[in-house]
């Protein structure tokens, strides 16, 4: 009577575990780095980035009717707008 040997156990190791997440830190890092090349927004392209058709919602007496909307269920008006007067002090 032979006896035949077991088969090994797929072998699993450290490194096999961490290679999904060494892929997502290794796609983090070079999305952060691709970021980094932008150029912030000089000043005389501030004109274009505030024309009517660049704010985020389409329609104005719909912003108009939901932040009303809002003020009424939160007993409190203001603060939807951006403070300040361009000086820098809020």
């Amino acid at each position: 009577m032979t006896r035949h040997a077991r088969p090994a156990p797929p072998a699993t190791t450290s490194t096999a575990r961490c290679r999904p997440m060494l892929a997502l830190v290794l796609l983090a890092a070079l999305s952060v780095g691709a970021c980094a090349g932008f150029a912030p927004v000089q000043a005389w392209e501030k004109g274009t980035l505030a024309r009517p058709e660049m704010t985020f919602e389409d329609d104005r007496l719909d912003a108009a009717f939901q932040e009303h909307t809002y003020n009424s269920k939160e007993g409190a008006a203001g603060g939807a707008g951006v403070g300040g007067g361009g000086c820098g002090c809020n």
